[in-house]
């Protein structure tokens, strides 16, 4: 073959790989055109027919106004605080023990409920059902609330729920004695109307939440397993509706968290000869020590988005971005490695993405001449959906690599089972429903929470567990959260009582209506 030959086949090949290549591009161009265009995560269950009930409706006159708002203050000014696994406020416990009674009387006499306490301080409340054969939920909120100190710059004491251009300002406003009363004060308000519940439901309340819930939730759950107790669901505190605190998301979005991310404690330690500080040797327990967290720190847990919910949260929220990030959001198939690199370039979002490591104790040295012989570290990561609390430990003895640092598991566990969000998912609907006929304008969307709230302790009594309190966040309340001026407006307070208020009814349907396809085939 002659030279210009063989350049002419060379030339001939390279178009027919370049023509391969632009019509593969094209037809994943076209491709993810139609599912953008396409794509309506959220059609479905609003179109359907829901059974007919007749749901008693909550106005809330100027009387009553008063007197949610001052029983909401008053359950804020009481300290409920978890200090520690050994240390919570016993005294302000009972304290609010007697306040519940005294601020809802009906709910503690009316002969539909009943009541005990549970490990001493925590709340267990029980209303009967009409229709025993309906397999009853369970609504969680927890007592106890983390430290605050006025020092630290609030602008009002934090137990004072003091009222300051609309908002109630104080520990637990948000966490969570928002949901805790909302819940009472709408099962007060429904009881005061004669309702009586076709659906049986629980309702607990945890008093040592903040400190793992090991006295109060863990203590709910046994009785409840011993009473051969199976829920169709619980929904706990945890996610919100957010309101311009996700960048270019048009409009608020609800956000129902259907796992928690795992959790795990592990301490690095590094043991050496002590010695003189005049002498010192080439290396030292510290600097050994300081480089295995440098290492840690330099290379981050594998990228894991789309191996979780976290996928699904945005193909939800897709239609409410403007190009390209429409574009890309409603085609995770092909973009999840380009928007979990844009993902992790912040804290906030780089949570979603992976198993987060932070290094949250360092201990090392006695005296100033002293080359210490013991140098420890400890590390809280919060582990990603796809992973394991020992795949994790696995990853970080490969990272630090190094024998001299002995890695050990303190404790953790694993992240939580992913809860339902189709159609035929009755915890998840319901509460869509709910957000929706209260909020018309907001997006649901599935999500993960990425702290830890009671509601993992009861994932032996049912395989839905829903995360999502009507509180809503605006830029700067995230930050809040057991942070400083933790603080609820009085308008989203009030909100939030005719959410459960509409909740509760709502769960009395039988069953849900059939699938948005099934409507369609009719």
């Amino acid at each position: 073959m002659t030279e210009s030959g063989s350049k002419l086949r060379i030339f001939k090949i390279l178009k027919i790989i370049i023509s391969s290549l632009l019509i593969t591009v094209l037809l994943l161009f076209t491709i993810a055109a139609i599912r953008t265009l396409s794509l309506d995560v959220n059609a479905g269950l609003q179109l359907a027919h829901w059974e007919k009930t007749n749901n008693k409706s909550l106005v809330i006159d100027h009387h009553q106004r008063e007197e949610l708002l001052a029983n909401f203050k008053e359950a804020i000014r009481i300290p409920t605080v978890s200090f520690s696994n050994t240390e919570i406020n016993t005294t302000a416990l009972l304290e609010f023990d007697r306040f519940l009674r005294k601020a809802f009387p009906t709910v503690f006499s009316s002969s539909l409920v009943h009541h005990e306490l549970v490990g001493n301080y925590s709340h267990l409340f029980w209303v009967k059902g009409s229709q025993p054969e309906l397999v009853p939920y369970m609504l969680l909120a927890h007592i106890d609330v983390v430290p605050a100190s006025e020092s630290d710059g609030w602008e009002a004491p934090p137990f004072s729920a003091k009222e300051i251009d609309g908002f109630i300002y104080g520990r637990g406003t948000i966490d969570d004695k928002n949901s805790l009363m909302g819940i009472l004060q709408a099962l007060e308000y429904l009881l005061l109307k004669g309702y009586a519940p076709r659906r049986g439901f629980y309702i607990g309340l945890g008093h040592d939440e903040e400190i793992n819930g090991l006295n109060g939730a863990m203590n709910i759950v046994r009785v409840l397993k011993q009473r051969g107790v199976q829920l169709l669901f619980v929904m706990d505190e945890g996610l919100t509706i957010s309101d311009g605190i996700i960048p270019g998301l048009e409009g608020p979005a609800a956000l129902i968290g259907l796992s928690e991310k795992g959790q795990a404690a592990v301490k690095l330690s590094v043991s050496v000869a002590p010695g003189h500080a005049s002498m010192p040797p080439r290396e030292t327990s510290i600097g050994i020590l300081a480089t295995a967290v440098k290492r840690l720190e330099d290379n981050p847990m594998p990228r894991l988005f789309g191996y979780g919910p976290e996928g699904d949260t945005f193909e939800h929220l897709a239609h409410k971005f403007s190009f390209p990030l429409k574009f890309i959001m409603s085609n995770l198939w092909l973009f999840s490695p380009l928007l979990s690199r844009i993902l992790e370039r912040k804290p906030v979002s780089n949570a979603f993405v992976r198993t987060t490591t932070a290094v949250t104790f360092f201990n090392a040295g006695v005296k100033i001449n002293v080359i210490p012989s013991l140098a420890e570290a400890y590390v809280n990561l919060r582990i990603h959906s796809a992973q394991s609390v020992e795949e994790v430990l696995d990853i970080i003895k490969d990272t630090v690599g190094d024998q001299r640092v002995k890695v050990e598991l303190v404790d953790g566990f694993d992240p939580l089972p992913i809860s339902g969000a189709d159609e035929k998912a009755f915890g998840f609907q319901i509460i869509k429903k709910t957000v929706l006929d209260l909020f018309p304008t907001v997006t649901v969307a599935p999500g993960i929470c990425i702290g830890n709230t009671d509601s993992r302790h009861f994932v032996d009594l049912t395989k839905n567990i829903y995360r999502f309190s009507p509180a809503w966040f605006k830029p700067g309340d995230p930050e809040r959260f057991h942070g400083i001026n933790e603080r609820i407006s009085t308008k989203n307070y009030e909100e939030m009582i005719v959410f459960y208020f509409n909740l509760i009814q709502n769960c009395d349907i039988r069953k849900l209506p059939e699938p948005h396809s099934s409507v369609h085939e009719l």
